[in-house]
């Protein structure tokens, strides 16, 4: 029983940290308290945009939504958030070029 609340406080606790969450000056964005350190795979993710100081944000971030929804808050200046949203862009590039 122990190990099951520790599993459920540590998946809350992620949860809580990757999560946008509402914030910043002028609470017009959603922001997040903070960003993973960890590489996201980028298989998973299917949307992403940026949250920055300049739009009220504590925290610059670059919130990626995952096929299942979520959304998972990542340090805009990692060369692996590069990556991804390279990968988004070309990805919608080919889609828009062929029509689907």
């Amino acid at each position: 029983m122990a190990f099951r609340a520790g599993t459920l406080l540590t998946l809350s606790l992620l949860a809580l940290c990757t999560s946008p969450a509402l914030g910043g000056a002028n609470d017009a964005e959603d922001c997040c308290l903070s960003v993973t350190q960890r590489p996201i795979p980028g298989n998973i993710i299917r949307a992403f945009r940026y949250l920055l100081i300049k739009d009220g944000c504590r925290v610059p971030a670059v919130v990626f939504t995952t096929l299942r929804g979520h959304q998972l808050c990542a340090p805009p200046d990692q060369p692996w958030v590069d990556r991804i949203i390279r990968r988004l862009q070309k990805n919608s590039a080919k889609k828009k070029r062929h029509g689907s």
